[in-house]
């Protein structure tokens, strides 16, 4: 267990260090900030922002329950990050296996003594590292919002949230490797991975609009709806589960196909 727990930890190590080297990171984490930041503003400070319309409540005397600045607006940013994960992830993908199969080195990794399944995992974790990187900034600017709340909403509720939006950032990640694994081109990497999340986004659309059997169904495998559950700040075991088993799909997929590799040479 110890080589196997030390296999992980070097090609994690080796997976983010290439990510920190990697002016293509650097870009997407750049385009990152930026999309999530014009939506952090004006939808907290503008004129159409939330504080703003609760004001305009208020000073017209509108009846109606009190509304939680800091929770609402938590549950729209978190929201605009998960619809923007799903087309930006596939560029941090779309290289994990793909580079290896361009340069010849899949090969000497499919023969190695490593296990697949640890290799992949020592991918996925350096990969989503690096994007948890991506959100500290974000995070450090909701802190500071949410430091001015009254009243002060509950650390649990965006702990909860963005521990959901790590996960289906992992499960995103994990399914792009997967595909990243079947080519040697990056492009064609991305443009797979992003039409899978494409699919993705438009089950949890299409299940808001069918009922009955097919609409549960669509809404159990949509990753978006179990995404959802978790940004509310609740913690939804059923959730959870769900999205940790796309992320376990993902690696085994990945394992199977480099195995497959291995017992063609």
């Amino acid at each position: 267990m110890r080589v196997i727990i030390a296999n992980i930890i070097a090609i994690f190590r080796k997976e983010l260090q290439g990510y920190f080297a990697s002016p293509l990171a650097y870009i997407v984490a750049v385009i990152f900030w930026l999309i999530a930041g014009f939506f952090f503003v004006p939808s907290l400070l503008g004129p159409e922002g939330i504080i703003q319309s609760v004001a305009q409540r208020d000073q017209l005397g509108i009846p109606g329950p009190p509304i939680d600045v800091a929770y609402e607006f938590l549950r729209f940013f978190l929201g605009v990050l998960g619809s923007l994960v799903l087309f930006l992830l596939p560029i941090l993908s779309m290289g994990l296996y793909a580079e290896e199969r361009k340069r010849g080195t899949l090969e000497l990794l499919a023969t190695s003594p490593l296990t697949n399944w640890s290799v992949a995992v020592g991918k996925l974790l350096g990969v989503v590292t690096f994007f948890t990187f991506m959100l500290l900034p974000l995070i450090f600017y909701q802190a500071i919002a949410f430091s001015a709340a009254d009243p002060p909403i509950k650390l649990a509720v965006p702990l909860v949230a963005h521990f959901g939006l790590i996960l289906l950032a992992a499960a995103i990640l994990s399914l792009g490797m997967f595909i990243s694994s079947l080519t040697d081109s990056t492009i064609l990497s991305a443009i797979m991975t992003f039409a899978l999340c494409l699919f993705l986004w438009l089950i949890e659309l299409v299940a808001n609009v069918v009922s009955g059997g097919v609409g549960a169904v669509l809404n159990h495998i949509s990753l978006l709806q179990h995404y959802n559950n978790l940004v509310q700040g609740i913690i939804d075991t059923s959730s959870i589960v769900m999205l940790a088993s796309y992320i376990i799909l993902g690696v085994c997929l990945t394992a199977i196909s480099i195995e497959a590799l291995r017992f063609q040479r």
